[in-house]
């Protein structure tokens, strides 16, 4: 009879380790997906930042430019321009992060640091474990203690 409920026991104990493992599961897709989109959004927010920069910059650069052209013209001195140069260079990465296909190229770049330049991401010391954060933990209690 010991045996009989010792059977039972140990499929019990088994499908409750299956549902527990089911469950981890579950729960790490769900926060692998929240993850992603809160990435999306944040990603989705800074094109429309720019997006919505680039308004106001480009207004600024229109009239800058018309104004800086003008006085050149007027005053018939070509240093007045000088000023266009860098803000052009502001304005088209603003229009490329905004419109065009910046995004796209700086995931091709980390996709490619990611591959082939691995050295350059590894922080200084080893890797953290759980052993060094204990050990860290106990030496700042013992520290708050002692005083």
């Amino acid at each position: 009879m010991g045996f009989i409920f010792s059977k039972s026991m140990n499929e019990t104990m088994k499908k409750q380790q299956e549902l527990m493992l089911m469950n981890a599961r579950l729960q790490l897709e769900r926060q692998l997906i929240m993850q992603n989109e809160m990435r999306e959004r944040q990603m989705a927010m800074q094109v429309a930042w720019s997006r919505e920069f680039l308004k106001y910059f480009g207004t600024f650069f229109g009239i800058a430019t018309i104004s800086l052209t003008a006085g050149a013209i007027k005053r018939k001195k070509p240093a007045f321009i000088l000023p266009i140069v860098p803000l052009s260079f502001i304005f088209s990465y603003q229009y490329d992060l905004g419109y065009g296909n910046l995004l796209q190229r700086m995931k091709s770049e980390a996709e490619d640091i990611l591959e082939r330049e691995k050295s350059k991401l590894q922080l200084p010391g080893e890797m953290i474990t759980f052993e060094s954060l204990e050990k860290a933990r106990r030496e700042q209690s013992k520290f708050f203690i002692d005083k």
